[in-house]
C-alpha cells in the first residue's frame, strides 16, 4: 500500500469512526485501553457469542492513530471467530514490529505498515488491540 493511500485510509478512519458510540447492553464485555503517556483513553465494548465477535463499540478520547486504528480493527474483526481474530492481531503487531506478517490478512490495516519507525505512534496503533486481547481473554476464563 502506498503512502498516500495509508494517509487517506487513517484520515477517513480519523474523521469518521465506525461504532464510535455508546451502548449500555449488558451483553458487551468493556475494557478500557488507556497510553499513560498521551491523551489516548478507549473505553471499547465487545460482544462475543458463540466465539465470534459479534459487534464492538467504542467511546473516549484518543489522537488519529489510536482512533483510525481502533475503527479500521473494528470493520476488520466483526463477524470473525476467536480463532481467526487472534491470527489477525498476531499478525498486526508483528507489522507493527517491523517483522514479517501476512499481508493479505490485514487488509486495511495495511495502513499502519510504517508505524514501527515511529515507536511512539506504534502504541497508539496498538492501543485498541490490546483492549480487545484483554476481553478476548476474558472471556476465554469465562
Amino acid at each position: 500500500m502506498d503512502k498516500e493511500l495509508s494517509r487517506e485510509i487513517i484520515l477517513e478512519h480519523f474523521q469518521n469512526p465506525l461504532n464510535k458510540e455508546e451502548t449500555n447492553d449488558k451483553e458487551y464485555k468493556l475494557v478500557n485501553s488507556k497510553n499513560p503517556n498521551c491523551i489516548d483513553n478507549l473505553d471499547i465494548k465487545i460482544l462475543i457469542e458463540d466465539d465470534m465477535i459479534k459487534d464492538i463499540k467504542f467511546t473516549g478520547e484518543a489522537c488519529a492513530i489510536s482512533t483510525a486504528s481502533t475503527s479500521i480493527m473494528i470493520k476488520n474483526l466483526i463477524g470473525m471467530q476467536i480463532n481467526d481474530v487472534k491470527k489477525y492481531i498476531d499478525n498486526f503487531y508483528r507489522m507493527c514490529d517491523g517483522k514479517d506478517y501476512e499481508k493479505d490478512l490485514l487488509k486495511e490495516g495495511l495502513a499502519f505498515q510504517d508505524i514501527y519507525k515511529q515507536n511512539n505512534r506504534k502504541n497508539c496503533a496498538l492501543l485498541p488491540y490490546k483492549g480487545i486481547l484483554k476481553a478476548i481473554e476474558d472471556y476465554e476464563n469465562k
